[in-house]
């Protein structure tokens, strides 16, 4: 074989123009770096202060109305139509999900505290 053929052969073919085929074809664009997150990022990340004033107010103000009625509902242990109530009340079957675990660590928290 001659040192011609063995060059050709290595070298990765390159086109004279970038051709655009392919899962990410279009424009080539810079990635656009944010440094902060956004507020929508983070809203599930609580910082200590916000977590302090939510249980101070927890404990000075209570449950809300609504939140009591399915607490009672899941004592009876009617946990599915607490959820449905809830969600009623909130709007998206998440949040109710939510809502319904928090309330049912605080039945657990207030029978611990009777003990």
């Amino acid at each position: 074989m001659s040192s011609e053929a063995t060059k050709t052969a290595k070298e990765p073919f390159v086109p004279k123009y970038e051709i655009a085929t392919g899962l990410h074809k279009g424009r080539k664009l810079e990635k656009f770096v944010t440094k902060r997150l956004r507020p929508s990022r983070r809203t599930s990340k609580k910082s200590k202060r916000v977590k302090f004033v939510r249980d101070l107010v927890r404990e000075l103000v209570g449950f809300m109305p609504y939140e009591r009625r399915a607490m009672e509902l899941m004592k009876v242990g009617r946990d599915k139509r607490a959820l449905k109530y809830v969600k009623a009340r909130l709007g998206s079957h998440q949040r109710a999900k939510k809502k319904r675990d928090e309330l049912q660590t605080a039945i657990i928290a207030q029978r611990k505290g009777h003990k």
